[in-house]
């Protein structure tokens, strides 16, 4: 229907009962203002002109597989647009999560290796692999906060300006400092709450504890509840709402 292997092209239409069987699968995007909703989709459609697609592992890439995905990726940039995800094309699709090998050299010079369990990936200046089995079932997971196409393309926002450090680019010092003094007080919060949960048998954070590992985690882990779950995104960080939505839904 798409064509998926041709490249540079314009963006395609995508046909009704498409657009409403998706919005039927991700109800988070269903339930967003009629004027959102058809932007999204005309914004999905320009994602699709603009990115190239690989299956992985035996994953046959479908017109189903690909709208799931650009539905999703771009409800971030959704009044922010498409050029903020204009430094890569390729997205990558597993069938299911992916055993990446890892290695470090710690600050005594002594080498790790270990296995990383991967949903997903973002690489600076590069392309986002996914898990299919993750990102068709968004819908159901987003009770939970958890989305992991938002959370890779909120990483891919994040290193815009390089590394990812937890704050999107910003127009001033005084703003990115504004900015990075309210989301490391939240992410040193949770972090203290994941590790009573952890150590102690507290009581568990609604919010995935992933987000603990670094603030540019715990930024991407928020705004995935942020987009699929804003009630109770806001019942749990009341105070970090405004931020996101001062970044996110600015005109």
């Amino acid at each position: 229907m798409f064509g998926w292997l041709r490249k540079r092209r314009a963006a395609p239409a995508i046909p009704g009962e498409a657009w409403q069987k998706l919005l039927a699968r991700y109800p988070f995007l269903a339930q967003r203002p009629a004027m959102e909703v058809e932007k999204l989709k005309e914004l999905a459609a320009r994602f699709l002109g603009s990115k190239e697609f690989h299956g992985a592992n035996g994953l046959v890439i479908t017109d189903a597989v690909t709208l799931a995905i650009a539905a999703q990726a771009v409800l971030p940039v959704l009044h922010l647009g498409l050029s903020w995800y204009d430094d890569f094309v390729g997205i990558v699709v597993h069938p299911d999560e992916v055993l990446a090998r890892r290695t470090v050299t710690d600050e005594h010079g002594v080498v790790h290796h270990y296995a990383e369990v991967l949903a997903g990936e973002a690489m600076e200046g590069g392309p986002v692999m996914l898990s299919w089995s993750d990102v068709d079932g968004a819908g159901a997971t987003a009770a939970q906060g958890y989305n992991v196409v938002i959370h890779e393309f909120i990483h891919k926002i994040d290193m815009r300006d390089g590394a990812p450090d937890g704050c999107p680019p910003l127009a001033s010092r005084a703003a990115r400092q504004a900015w990075l003094e309210v989301m490391q007080a939240h992410y040193e919060a949770f972090r203290e709450r994941v590790i009573i949960a952890e150590r102690f048998g507290g009581e568990p954070p609604w919010l995935d504890p992933y987000g603990a590992q670094a603030i540019d985690e715990f930024f991407a882990v928020a705004c995935e509840a942020y987009f699929v779950n804003r009630a109770r995104f806001e019942a749990e960080f009341p105070d970090l709402v405004p931020l996101l939505d001062g970044f996110f839904a600015a005109p």
